[in-house]
């Protein structure tokens, strides 16, 4: 009778060291995966950048009247057409760590990554700058235009108005 107290004793004790180890080890881990699941959202989203600017350059050198179709998917982030300052601009925020060493601005082909760090999150910045090469229109106006994350991709409608002023005009469409 005694030994079968024992028994469970133990088993008590060994089920709560077992469950301090697992505690242990998502302590240290679980910052690790998410630093690498944050990672790999910025490295995806850059995809997503770079294929919608070949889109836009593939209009563009199709020359006036041209046009295409691209769906944009996004769950995490803000994406920002600028026309005042022609340019495309996608915001990762809460971050665990800056992607790149803060306030440096890394040119990844075409696309500018800025990182930011806060107090306990960071911000990275994703642009892509057209100049004095691109009139960028949204919906045929020159005002910024927004767009929050969603479950169902966004499609855009590129289209190019030919040279005014000197300079490629496209359109973007929402469809």
């Amino acid at each position: 009778m005694n030994r079968r107290g024992q028994v469970w004793i133990e088993t008590v004790i060994y089920i709560l060291i077992g469950l301090t180890l697992i505690g242990l080890v998502l302590a240290f881990v679980m910052p690790k995966v998410n630093e690498q699941k944050d990672r790999l959202i910025v490295e995806q989203t850059i995809s997503s950048l770079a294929f919608l600017d070949d889109k836009i350059n593939e209009v563009i050198d199709a020359g006036k009247d041209n046009r295409r179709i691209v769906e944009f998917g996004m769950r995490r982030g803000e994406l920002h057409f600028n026309p005042a300052n022609e340019e495309i601009v996608f915001i990762l925020k809460d971050l665990t760590k800056p992607y790149s060493e803060p306030g440096i601005k890394i040119p990844v082909g075409r696309i500018v990554v800025e990182s930011s760090e806060g107090r306990k999150t960071s911000e990275v910045n994703l642009t892509i700058r057209y100049g004095n090469v691109v009139n960028l229109n949204f919906d045929g106006q020159g005002e910024e235009k927004k767009f929050d994350p969603s479950v169902t991709p966004y499609g855009f409608f590129i289209e190019n108005k030919g040279i005014i002023n000197g300079k490629h005009t496209i359109n973007i469409d929402e469809i």
